[in-house]
């Protein structure tokens, strides 16, 4: 056996000890074990692999993308998947939908970035808060999560993006103010099945501020039931951002987004199909890859709930 091998094998060892040495030896054995368990779920694998392509083509977007997204000739129109370089046809200003497609990888990415980033750590701040404090706290917090959650998200982003006004950023701000109540509701039911423990109290004992406890040790068990509920809410934070771009409400032209990519083609559906199913297609395969992503992380994160999917 080679030295790499045996090294090899040493850190598979060391990692797959029933007795942790120390506190990151612990984490980085943790780690792995799930690792192990999403790597097992071959579509869960599938869904990662599918998401990293998508990074890898919206880094690489300049490169990979054959014409200018931006650039039109009305002389080659409505040109049908394969004609004169165009793979996957052309739109009806003649520009590349290909092209077009890989930099709306871009806006897909940038939107479901900063939602993720927002909602959750607002509805985190909010829920477990809620649960810490209780009383009167509880209760205001709680009704306002409610009256966002008596909504249709779709339609209380389009309210906020008709006040906002349309663009890009409003829509992400839409779509996170809309997005943060489920979390909010799971950081509370958390935070109350932790709150009265003995592990709190002995930090209570220890002189520890609530803000403290909070962000310390309370947000920290809270974090592997939101990674969950964050990937598997991002298809629908993609449709909703689609929803407001094929409204116009989103992303504006000449900007590459896929909803109004959609919206532009479902004129010509019947006759050039490929203007509006290929930008659908996009969209329909990256939101299965988060679900699939995120079922397998639930098994691994969370294996009372994986076990009902």
């Amino acid at each position: 056996m080679t030295d790499t091998n045996m090294q090899k094998q040493t850190l598979r060892e060391w990692l797959m000890t029933d007795t942790p040495t120390s506190r990151r030896h612990a984490k980085f054995a943790a780690l792995y074990s799930g690792w192990l368990t999403l790597k097992s779920n071959s579509m869960a694998m599938v869904g990662l692999g599918i998401l990293l392509l998508l990074v890898l083509i919206a880094a690489a977007a300049p490169l990979l993308a054959p014409m200018d997204p931006f650039t039109q000739n009305l002389g080659n129109r409505l040109q049908p998947p394969g004609t004169e370089g165009h793979l996957l046809g052309t739109d009806s200003l003649g520009r590349d939908i290909l092209s077009r497609m890989i930099y709306g990888s871009r806006i897909t990415l940038y939107i479901v970035a900063l939602v993720a980033l927002i909602a959750p750590i607002v509805g985190l701040l909010v829920g477990t808060v809620a649960g810490y404090t209780g009383g009167w706290i509880d209760t205001i917090l709680m009704r306002i999560t409610d009256i966002f959650l008596a909504f249709p998200r779709l339609v209380l982003a389009l309210a906020f993006v008709a006040a906002l006004g349309a663009g890009i950023e409003n829509a992400v701000l839409a779509i996170s103010l809309t997005a943060w109540p489920p979390y909010a509701r799971i950081a509370r039911a958390e935070t109350l099945t932790i709150r009265n423990s003995d592990y709190i109290a002995a930090i209570k004992l220890q002189g520890a501020r609530a803000f403290r406890i909070i962000t310390r040790h309370i947000w920290p068990l809270c974090i592997s039931s939101l990674i969950v509920r964050v990937t598997l809410d991002m298809a629908g934070v993609i449709l909703a951002a689609a929803g407001l771009g094929f409204l116009g409400l989103g992303a504006q032209p000449p900007s590459p987004e896929w909803g109004a990519m959609i919206a532009e083609g479902r004129r010509f559906i019947l006759d050039h199909w490929w203007v509006a199913t290929m930008p659908g297609l996009a969209i329909f395969t990256v939101s299965l890859a988060f679900n699939l992503l995120g079922d397998g992380l639930r098994d691994v994160l969370d294996p009372k709930e994986g076990g009902h999917s």
